[in-house]
């Protein structure tokens, strides 16, 4: 069938155009290694599996198993008008293939996990999208598939540490500032991390000509409201002269910068590291609706052109699937996401820097608008502007400034999952387990130890994983964990996201929730204070990739 003119299409290229062309004969075609026969996807010149170098193509039946699926009803694009089905599903032929897609051809409620379903091609252009219907067939649905590496499997594929020193030793928090935080402030961005860089330098009791390193997320680059320009914009309106910069999105999340902050100190290439994160989503969203900024058009590329041609525009539409799946093999339940989200509202009405500081109920909770399911609007971060600033010091630096030294005992930043959004874990946010499990190699520390949790909580069940994650119950075991809401309290056995987390405070990519652990321990916390915290958690990121760190205080 021919499809609406206007849709987003994958850039099609030497590696995959055989993929995006081969509905034209109706037959649903994967790369395959020669050697081991196994399924290959997305398409690489190396299998995965055998690490062989032969590779070819392979038509399959075009029956696969419905493996997730979430109704977006607030995301539209042209030519993909809202409601619509993003689904992923598991080849028959190779389950651990799997790929995103859309569900067409039925009503949305008559939709099951392990269904039977058979590919149907929309032609859109030169290219040939497979999408999926219920098959004619169905049996009993198929049993969940499992992941290559269990959930609770993944503390077995930790590499141990190369040696017993550690860089976290030498290094701790000395500084911490954020500019003014709010929903479309109409600022620039780069004005943000100026009013953060500063505060940062004069808590730490620093100048800025004492700062000789600078380390961001993710950098410069084509970002939208997702950055200020990086390190080069900073360097040129501060004129610091660095010895050491780093900035990009491929590292440990968004609290990477402060991770490679932490190793250039450690070894003595740099003493103080300027560590920020801007974000003026909010604002730029509105320019776009004023006609002043232009998004970005053409083509998808990259790991974008197997997802955005579905209208999986957000990682919303992957963390759905996996909080269903949650729901599945667990039986968790929304309820167990909004003590999520009640929480965090608690906990922001305390702080006069939150966005959403009005009192929530479960009601409120479940009857907000859908976005994508099972998330309502209070599954979701709230988009703001601000800047928040770090900075990494030797450690015998740190002790002679301003402020109380905050230590940083462990970090956790192993890669154990596969990386892409849709062939990662299936019941947890990927990116998550591994990095958690790393994380508990390089202390003698345990989750009972922590006083105070600062947990990634782009939505509700980013924030679910990381609690599983980290240990502090057991895999599956959230929903009587999180019952109630009393363990996730501020008087409770893990006080969570004392600030509002990005779900009530705002969306500021993790270096919050770190800003907020150091509030934490150094006792600055006021009426929202957790009595004597002396070690806290933070974790930054998920999907891809993530980092974890465990800071504590200098006694």
């Amino acid at each position: 069938m021919t499809g609406s003119p206007g849709r987003p299409l994958p850039l099609l290229t030497e590696e995959n155009t055989f993929f995006w062309t081969s509905g034209a004969d109706g037959l649903l075609r994967f790369q395959e290694c020669e050697s081991c026969s196994a399924l290959i996807h997305p398409p690489q010149p190396v299998c995965r599996y055998c690490r062989g170098h032969r590779t070819g193509v392979r038509a399959v039946s075009g029956f696969a198993t419905l493996i997730g699926f979430t109704l977006n009803e607030r995301f539209g694009l042209p030519g993909l008008p809202a409601p619509y089905v993003v689904a992923q599903v598991a080849i028959e032929e190779d389950p651990r293939v799997r790929f995103t897609t859309n569900i067409v051809g039925c009503d949305p409620a008559d939709l099951v996990l392990g269904m039977r379903v058979e590919v149907v091609f929309e032609q859109v252009e030169d290219v040939w999208l497979p999408l999926f219907r219920p098959a004619a067939e169905q049996g009993e649905p198929a049993e969940p598939p499992r992941d290559e590496i269990e959930p609770d499997q993944m503390w077995r594929h930790v590499r141990p540490m190369v040696t017993p020193e550690k860089f976290e030793d030498k290094v701790a928090i000395s500084g911490i500032g954020a500019s003014e935080i709010g929903r479309r402030l109409m600022v620039d961005p780069l004005s943000l991390t100026v009013q953060a860089c500063e505060r940062a330098v004069a808590d730490a009791g620093l100048t800025l000509d004492d700062i000789d390193g600078l380390a961001t997320y993710p950098g410069a680059g084509p970002f939208g409201g997702f950055g200020e320009g990086g390190v080069t914009a900073l360097e040129s309106a501060l004129g610091i002269r660095p010895v050491w910069h780093n900035g990009g999105g491929e590292t440990f999340g968004p609290g990477g910068s402060v991770i490679a902050a932490m190793m250039a100190v450690s070894s003595g290439l740099a003493r103080h590291v300027l560590c920020f994160r801007t974000l003026w989503e909010a604002t730029y969203n509105e320019l776009m609706k004023q006609g002043k900024i232009t998004p970005p058009g053409g083509r998808a590329g990259g790991a974008s052109a197997w997802r955005m041609p579905f209208g999986s525009t957000s990682a919303a539409h992957t963390l759905a699937q996996n909080a269903q799946r949650h729901f599945q093999r667990y039986g968790t339940t929304r309820e167990t996401l909004g003590w999520i989200a009640l929480n965090q509202r608690a906990n922001a009405a305390l702080n006069p820097t939150a966005v959403y500081r009005d009192p929530m109920t479960m009601d409120d909770y479940l009857n907000a608008r859908p976005i994508t399911t099972p998330f309502g609007l209070y599954d979701c971060d709230v988009p703001c502007d601000g800047a928040v600033a770090v900075i990494v010091s030797a450690v015998d630096a740190a002790r002679d400034l301003a402020k109380p030294p905050i230590r940083v005992e462990a970090v956790g930043t192993q890669i154990i999952e596969r990386i892409e959004w849709d062939q990662s874990t299936l019941t947890h946010e990927p990116q998550v387990l591994g990095q958690a499990a790393h994380m508990w190699t390089r202390t003698s520390l345990r989750p009972s130890d922590v006083d105070v949790a600062q947990l990634y909580d782009g939505f509700t069940m980013n924030c679910l994983s990381w609690i599983e994650a980290l240990g502090f119950c057991g895999i599956g075991e959230a929903k009587d964990f999180l019952d109630g809401g009393k363990n996730i309290a501020r008087d409770g056995v893990l006080p969570l996201n004392t600030h509002g987390g990005q779900l009530s405070h705002g969306r500021t990519h993790g270096m919050g929730l770190f800003h907020e652990a150091i509030v934490q321990l150094r006792g600055e916390g006021g009426v929202r204070q957790v009595p004597d915290a002396k070690v806290a958690v933070v974790s930054s990121g998920g999907l891809t990739p993530s980092g974890a760190i465990l800071l504590r205080t200098d006694t």
